[in-house]
C-alpha cells in the first residue's frame, strides 16, 4: 500500500503528499501556516535544525541548517509580501483573519492530564472576555503551574526561580504554526491548547491575538507592560507566506533578514542588543556564545517588560535589614520593607500557606505572594500545587487590615528549556528523525527541528513597585511586631506571581529562595 495518498488527491489540499496515517488520524493538511508569540522580561530560544538522516541523506547533507533559534523573550514575526487588510486586530473577527495552517489537528474529549484538578464547579466568566479567551488563559495558566514544578525538580532547593510562561507559551504556539502529525498533537497537549472548547488547532492563534490585546492595552501612566516580538531569519531563503502574513497580522512581528551563514556572531549580536533595547536593557545576552552558527536558519523572540508602582507603596523609612531564614536553615540579612494597610488575604489552614494581594496601581496586574506557614518547607507547598488550587486561593482572599514585610530583592534567571519539555511531552519537536514542521519555508521543507530553547527572565522589588530604580538608605535595626494583629511576614522562600487580575493570566512567576544573593 502506499504510504501516501496520490498527488492529485494531495494538491486538492494544496500539500505535495498526503500520509495516511496523519490523515486517518484526523489530520487535515491544507496550504498556509501561522503561528504566535509570547513576552515578558524572559527570553527563550528555540533553534530548529534540520535533521540529517531517515528522511532523506542526500536532501539534508546537501541542506543542513539549523533552522531556528527561538527567542522567547521576544520575537515573532516575518516580512508580509501581500498583508491582509486588517486594520485592528483587537476588533477583528475569525473571518477577517483567514488563518490557513499547514496543518490542522482536531482533538477528541479528554480528561485532564494526572496531577491537574478539575475545573470548580462554578467558574465564571469574567465580564466582556471572550470564553474562548478565558480558556485559553486558563490553558496558559495550567502549562505555567506543570512546567514551574519540572524547573523546581531541576533545581536545588536553595535556588531561586523567575520565568514568564506566557511568553514560553507564546514562542512554541508560534512555531506550533508550521508542525504536523505527531508534533503538532505534542504541542497541543502539553501547552493544553487542547483543553480549549474550540477543537481546531488554527484557532489558537486568533484567540492569542484576543488575549495579547486584553493584556496589553491595558497601559495607564503608572504602570508599563509590552510585548514585543521579531523573526530574524536567514536572509537567503524564502519564507511561507501565510506564516508571514499571519505573524504579522497576530503578533506584530515582522522578519529581518540576517546573514546567519557567513556572519552568525554578529547575527547573535544584532538579536542579542534588540531583545535588550526592548526590555530596557534589563535583559542581555539572551544567546549565550555559539548559539548561532552558520546551519541556524531562523530566530523567534518575544519580550514582555513590566514596570508597575505598588498601589500602595512601602515607605522607604520603614525599610531595615532582619533575618531571613533559607531552605537550608542558615540565615541571612536582607534589606525588609514594612507597611500597615488593607490588602486581598487569606490564611489556608488545610494547606498551611498564607496568600496575600498585592495590586500595582490600575489595579489591573497584580502580585501573588505565596507563603508556606513558618515549619512547612516551601517543596511541600510546591509538589500540591496546582492551578486550580492556586485559583482558589485566589478566590478566596478577604479584604483585611494586614502588617506585610517583604524583602527587597532583584533576581535574574536564565535557562534551556528543552529538556523540561521533553520530560512533558514534547518530544518530536526537538528530535531530528521525527519533527516533523513543513509550514515555515516556502519549500515546504521536513528536515527542520528545534535544537534548542533558551529563556531569560529578570525581576525587581522595591518600595516603589516592581522595576522601580530608586534607591532607599538602610538602616541596622531590630523590629517588634504587634500583638494580635494578622500579620504577612515574608522571612522565608515564598511563591509569587505576577498576573493579569480579571482574566489570572500568569505573566510572570517564581520562587524566591534567598534574596540575600
Amino acid at each position: 500500500m502506499l504510504d501516501f495518498y496520490p498527488q492529485p488527491a494531495a494538491m486538492l489540499f494544496g500539500v505535495e503528499r498526503i500520509p495516511k496515517q496523519r490523515w486517518k488520524r484526523n489530520y487535515l493538511c491544507l496550504a498556509g501556516r501561522f503561528s504566535e508569540t509570547s513576552f515578558c522580561w524572559n527570553v527563550v530560544v528555540n533553534i530548529i535544525l534540520p535533521s540529517s538522516g531517515t528522511r532523506d541523506n542526500q536532501f539534508a547533507l546537501k541542506w543542513t541548517m539549523r533552522l531556528v533559534v527561538l527567542c522567547l523573550l521576544g520575537v515573532w514575526g516575518v516580512a508580509v509580501p501581500e498583508p491582509y487588510a486588517v486594520e485592528d486586530i483587537c476588533t477583528a473577527k475569525p473571518r477577517d483573519i483567514p488563518v490557513n495552517p499547514v496543518c490542522i489537528y482536531r482533538n477528541p474529549e479528554r480528561k485532564p492530564p494526572e496531577g491537574e484538578g478539575q475545573e470548580p464547579a462554578k467558574d465564571k466568566l469574567p465580564e466582556s472576555t471572550n470564553p474562548r479567551v478565558w480558556e485559553l488563559s486558563k490553558a496558559n495558566s495550567r502549562f505555567a503551574v506543570v512546567f514551574y514544578k519540572y524547573l523546581a525538580d531541576s533545581k536545588d532547593s536553595g535556588e531561586n526561580i523567575f520565568m514568564s510562561p506566557l511568553s514560553i507559551s507564546t514562542a512554541f504556539a508560534m512555531t506550533k504554526l508550521g508542525a504536523c502529525g505527531s508534533t503538532l498533537q505534542q504541542l497541543m497537549e502539553v501547552f493544553r491548547f487542547d483543553t480549549i472548547s474550540e477543537k481546531t488547532s488554527d484557532q489558537i492563534h486568533f484567540f492569542f491575538a484576543k488575549l495579547n490585546c486584553r493584556l496589553y492595552k491595558k497601559a495607564n501612566k503608572s504602570s508599563e507592560l509590552v510585548s514585543a516580538n521579531r523573526l530574524f531569519g536567514e536572509k537567503s531563503l524564502v519564507f511561507n507566506e501565510t506564516y508571514q502574513n499571519i505573524s504579522e497580522i497576530v503578533y506584530g512581528a515582522k522578519l529581518w533578514p540576517l546573514n546567519f551563514k557567513e556572519k552568525p556572531e554578529l547575527s547573535r549580536e544584532i538579536i542579542n542588543e534588540w531583545v535588550a533595547n526592548k526590555t530596557e536593557r534589563r535583559i542581555t545576552e539572551v544567546i549565550p556564545e555559539r548559539g548561532i552558527d552558520d546551519l541556524t536558519v531562523l530566530v523567534l523572540v518575544n519580550t514582555i517588560y513590566f514596570k508597575g508602582h505598588w498601589k500602595s507603596q512601602f515607605p522607604a523609612p520603614n525599610t531595615k535589614l532582619d533575618v531571613f531564614n533559607k531552605a537550608n536553615g542558615e540565615t541571612c540579612k536582607v534589606p525588609t520593607m514594612y507597611q500597615e494597610s488593607k490588602f486581598h488575604y487569606t490564611f489556608i489552614p488545610q494547606d498551611k500557606v498564607q496568600v496575600l494581594e498585592l495590586p500595582y496601581k490600575g489595579d489591573d496586574i497584580t502580585m501573588v505572594l505565596v507563603l508556606p506557614s513558618a515549619g512547612t518547607p516551601l517543596e511541600d507547598v510546591e509538589r500540591v500545587l496546582t492551578s486550580e488550587k492556586l485559583q482558589g486561593w485566589i478566590d478566596s482572599m478577604k479584604e483585611v487590615s494586614l502588617f506585610v514585610y517583604l524583602p527587597r530583592f532583584r533576581v535574574e534567571d536564565s535557562f534551556s528549556v528543552k529538556e523540561k519539555l521533553r520530560k512533558m511531552g514534547l518530544e518530536d519537536l526537538f528530535s531530528p528523525e521525527n519533527a516533523r514542521l513543513p509550514g515555515i519555508i516556502a519549500e515546504g521543507r521536513t528536515d527542520l527541528y528545534v535544537s534548542e530553547a533558551f529563556h531569560k527572565a529578570f525581576l525587581e522589588v522595591n518600595e516603589e513597585g516592581s522595576e522601580a530604580s530608586a534607591a532607599t538608605a538602610v538602616t541596622i535595626s531590630g523590629r517588634s511586631f504587634p500583638m494580635n494583629r494578622k500579620i504577612f511576614n515574608a522571612n522565608r522562600p515564598f511563591l509569587l506571581f505576577i498576573r493579569e487580575a480579571a482574566l489570572n493570566t500568569i505573566i510572570f512567576m517564581g520562587r524566591i529562595a534567598d534574596p540575600c544573593s
